[in-house]
């Protein structure tokens, strides 16, 4: 038996027993005639002493081992001199009789402790190390507490746990696929999912009613903080359901999640909002609702004085940053750059400042007298001693220079506290998008999301206008979760696919095992599918998703650990009947 009792269990009660533990050394440290080495697993840390008087040749053994070595230890457990209030097990350490090493170890590149020195290029590397450290331990133990929930949730209301294939076909819709040659069909290709969209569909015609999966998903596309080229969903489905059916039953999952996990009540029904008015409001379709500062737009106010910045513009929108007229120019002049940096694409900034005094000091002065900016004010129920922070230009790039301003300012300010929750729940997106490149539209979230009953008309006449069934969870200002009412109806998708430009032959090529199941009675349905990475990061109050994930990629993609994607040989090539073919050169 390599142990009796693991690292964190022993307590002043086990005082006097003799037991075996096994782990990592963390720390040693050799104090004349006596030597303590602290030993660690996933359950904590315990001291170990080691008494020269008492066992030399033991404690000598002791100062022979380094950081990392694997130990088993036997001993007696005896009350601790001077305690450690900081450790559940820091009244107690083992007075140790016996010490077998189990695996020796080369010095780490970097210290396994909460705070390293190591790099997050160099603990990737090492990621097998990284996991030891308690900070990651912790995080994949809430990992594993949330997944928990969530089944112990969906099992109660009558969900069942179904897994869906892992090699699919290819869909033109959506993000680039990842796709794997089939040997036994030569020249012919799988694609991994993106998600068990139709696959869920599926499930709702055999007559499961109501289906869940906790599934890795697939997207070759660029990546950032929040995304990996495969990532884990919470996938569900529910038949004879609307919007308002699921809204309810996945937001009372999610108050579940966090009152079981963090203890943070939240309050249902959560928000609802329409995405014209997040648009209009934050500028974007998940406003973080933590704090106010929500955009104005001023162009009926602005125009006219003969200021070509706003004349010009398609758009002028600004918001209004509390108590903050005090801001220098010196501050202001680097808030100007920032937002001219090419991924905020904004060409300048105006300020207003409005005074304690009730006075007003802009950027526009020599444009706009005191009685128009207190106009400006009024707009924006600005105070004295607020700051108005105003952009101008293209409607699409002002809005997004003002969301991510907005965002930057509650940085500033401290306004994103992580130990605060708001969710909202951003309904009435728009069906379609139209592309200029293209010259058609697209999905905006899928091919078999179902427009708003209202609207389906509109689908012939005028179908920018369309608004979708469909619905985004979002909480501070992270798109936890996304779905639809589905299409479930055959004359109304073939229409949805006319209207994206398939031919008939198209769409039989690419859903007509869909389209044919459908002949069969399809029951109206409706699913979400949450990120279940972004989730667990939002709890864990990350920025990333990465070390919520035991062996991440990182930004371009790669496993630097084992060292993937990798080259293959050339027999296998030949044996997929695939043919390398170097990039030309510019």
């Amino acid at each position: 038996m390599y142990r009796t009792h693991n690292c964190g269990e022993l307590r002043i009660e086990h005082v006097g027993e003799e037991i075996t533990l096994s782990g990592w050394v963390q720390k040693i440290r050799n104090l004349g005639g006596m030597t303590f080495i602290d030993i660690r697993d996933r359950y904590g840390i315990t001291q170990l002493a080691f008494d020269e008087n008492a066992n030399p040749e033991i404690t000598a053994q002791a100062r022979e081992i380094g950081r990392e070595y694997v130990i088993q230890i036997k001993g007696n457990v005896i009350e601790r001199s001077n305690k450690n209030r900081n450790l559940p097990t820091g009244d107690v350490e083992i007075a140790c009789t016996n010490l077998n090493i189990l695996s020796k170890s080369d010095i780490p590149p970097f210290t396994i402790e909460e705070n390293t020195d190591g790099g997050d290029e160099l603990r990737m590397k090492y990621r097998y190390l990284d996991l030891r450290r308690p900070q990651l331990q912790k995080q994949l133990a809430l990992r594993h507490q949330i997944a928990q929930e969530v089944r112990k949730y969906l099992n109660k209301e009558d969900f069942y746990e179904i897994e869906t294939p892992v090699l699919i076909k290819s869909t033109p819709e959506g993000a680039r696929d990842f796709i794997v040659p089939s040997r036994m069909n030569p020249g012919h290709f799988y694609a991994l999912p993106q998600s068990p969209q139709v696959f869920k569909q599926l499930l709702m015609v055999s007559g499961y009613d109501r289906y869940y999966q906790i599934v890795k998903c697939f997207r070759d596309e660029d990546l950032r903080a929040d995304r990996q080229p495969e990532f884990t969903q919470i996938d569900c489905e529910m038949s004879f359901a609307e919007q308002e059916d699921i809204l309810t039953t996945f937001e009372e999952m999610t108050k579940t999640i966090f009152k079981n996990v963090l203890n943070v009540d939240m309050e249902t029904p959560f928000r609802r909002m329409p995405y014209c008015e997040a648009m209009d409001k934050y500028g974007n379709d998940k406003p973080d609702l933590r704090f106010g500062m929500e955009i104005h737009k001023l162009n009926d106010l602005v125009k006219g004085q003969d200021f070509a910045v706003f004349d010009n513009a398609q758009y002028i929108g600004g918001i209004c940053a509390q108590d903050q007229a005090e801001y220098s120019r010196k501050e202001l002049d680097k808030l100007t750059k920032w937002v001219q940096r090419p991924q905020i694409g904004a060409k300048g900034l105006v300020y207003v400042k409005y005074n304690e005094d009730g006075s007003f000091k802009s950027s526009v002065d020599k444009f706009y007298n005191e009685t128009e900016l207190q106009k400006w004010a009024t707009e924006f129920n600005a105070k004295p001693g607020d700051l108005l922070l105003i952009l101008a230009g293209d409607e699409k790039i002002t809005l997004h220079g003002l969301s991510e301003l907005r965002l930057e300012m509650g940085n500033r300010l401290n306004l994103r506290n992580k130990d605060i929750f708001v969710p909202l729940w951003v309904v009435d997106f728009p069906l379609l998008e139209w592309d200029e490149d293209s010259q058609r539209f697209y999905a905006m979230h899928h091919p078999f999301t179902a427009p708003k009953p209202e609207d389906t008309a509109l689908i012939d006449s005028d179908p920018g206008k369309v608004r979708a069934n469909a619905y985004d969870l979002v909480i501070n200002g992270v798109e936890i979760g996304g779905g639809s009412v589905r299409i479930h109806e055959q004359t109304l998708q073939q229409k949805m696919f006319k209207t994206l430009g398939f031919t008939k032959e198209e769409a039989e090529d690419q859903f007509g095992f869909l389209m044919n199941a459908f002949k069969y009675g399809a029951p109206p349905h409706a699913g979400v599918a949450f990120g279940f990475d972004r989730l667990v990061s939002l709890i864990a109050k990350l920025d990333s998703i990465r070390d919520v994930i035991a062996f991440p990629k990182n930004n371009n993609g790669r496993d630097v650990m084992i060292d993937s994607p990798s080259n293959v040989s050339q027999a296998q090539l030949e044996e997929l009947m695939l043919k390398k073919v170097e990039k030309p050169t510019k």
